[in-house]
């Protein structure tokens, strides 16, 4: 140090030696104070003021490092920071380089929460064997939570969109504070006591991890374990959570998701519906357009024009028909014809008229018997001679 003293340094020398100092014997620093002055820039890097009722000191959290941080930083807040000394040498100024950031007493909160936590796992509050089903359809839902909050507005808002024949009970409770466990405990207990509905949604909007400590006070979290009635519970935003949330038979990230759970049956209900309805339209359609056509065929000019079809048809058969027959039927006649023409020639060829024309006679006694030998003709009998041209009469001599 004396050797320092007597050696002449520039002012980037000095800056060094004292930057050298200050960030090899100041680190893993953790300081707690309130958030003044925030500053975020564009880059992604955090500048502030961390103070508290005397002092302050600048202070940076480089885009590396905020990422890990689970909240938005505010003016007021109170945080705890990790991290060591930087000496930013074009100012000649020194400030605390932040590698973590977490809200006062967060850490503590976290430790009792994952505790208690750990208590009633081993119990067996979050078995799932322990879990009542959410009924489908609902008649009455009831609501604990705060009777102002935005939460409720957006339950009542979505269930009378969703399913406005639901009942809706509002239960109000204290949902922040000191009395918020007591008061969301009662009134579990009371609407078991009155079954005064057929499910429970318990919650509040977001908020702090302070703001959200009454739902995992262990009179909460005995009251939801032994309600009768199906709780949904639905506290803070997504990232939120509370013992209820295990405890309860179902948890929503959301009060708004809550009312679209316990009124999904509603919902697939009147989608069900529309789509059998949708389904009886086309069909309701289909049958007409069908009945449309069929009807169309018995209007009076198609009508006509149909019978005029049908009576041209059946004149062509009938003329065919006509046609064929006579034809058949001159057929046959010739057929015939000439069957009775050979007959004739058969006949005549046969006829004994044909042999008498050659010559011959028909001798026949006068009993009208044929004469056909010499013996039969007795001398002195009369016989009749049967010539092509007529007849005679004969007297046999010898």
């Amino acid at each position: 140090m004396d050797n320092l003293l007597q050696t002449e340094l520039s002012v980037s020398e000095l800056t060094g030696l004292i930057k050298q100092t200050l960030e090899q014997g100041f680190y893993g620093l953790k300081v707690s104070g309130e958030i003044s002055n925030f500053r975020p820039s564009s880059t992604g890097h955090w500048f502030f003021t961390l103070k508290d009722a005397s002092c302050s000191i600048s202070a940076v959290m480089f885009k590396g490092s905020t990422w890990k941080v689970d909240f938005a930083p505010q003016e007021g807040d109170k945080v705890i920071v990790t991290g060591g000394l930087d000496v930013y040498g074009a100012r000649g100024t020194y400030q605390l380089k932040c590698d973590s950031m977490e809200k006062a007493g967060f850490g503590q909160i976290l430790a009792m929460l994952e505790m208690r936590k750990r208590q009633y796992a081993a119990l067996g509050y979050f078995d799932e064997k322990n879990k009542k089903p959410i009924p489908k359809r609902p008649l009455r839902v009831g609501v604990v939570t705060s009777p102002t909050g935005a939460a409720l507005q957006d339950i009542l808002n979505i269930l009378q969109r969703r399913a406005p024949s639901v009942d809706v009970l509002v239960l109000p409770a204290t949902v922040q504070g000191e009395s918020a466990a007591p008061s969301i405990a009662n009134r579990i207990q009371q609407a078991n006591n009155l079954l005064l509905c057929d499910v429970l949604i318990v919650g509040r909007g977001g908020g702090s991890i302070e703001d959200l400590l009454p739902f995992s006070e262990e009179c909460v979290i005995k009251a939801i374990h032994e309600s009768q009635i199906p709780i949904v519970s639905a506290v803070g935003h997504e990232i939120d959570w509370a013992l209820s949330d295990f405890v309860a038979d179902l948890r929503a990230p959301t009060p708004s998701a809550a009312a679209e759970l316990v009124s999904q049956g509603y919902l697939d209900s009147r989608n069900q519906v529309g789509n059998l309805r949708t389904q009886l339209l086309k069909s309701m359609e289909s049958r007409l357009a069908l009945a449309e056509s069929k009807l169309k065929r018995f209007d009076t000019k198609a009508m006509g024009m149909r019978i005029k079809n049908i009576i041209n048809t059946k004149e062509y058969l009938l003329a065919n028909a006509t046609n064929n027959i006579v034809t058949a039927q001159n057929q046959l006649l010739k057929s015939y014809s000439g069957r009775a023409e050979l007959a004739i020639r058969e006949l005549q060829a046969l006829s004994p008229l044909a042999i008498l024309a050659r010559g011959y006679a028909v001798v026949q006694n006068q009993e009208g018997r044929l004469v056909a030998s010499k013996e039969q003709a007795v001398p002195g009998s009369l016989l009749t001679l049967t010539f092509t041209d007529g007849c005679r009469k004969a007297l046999v001599k010898e």
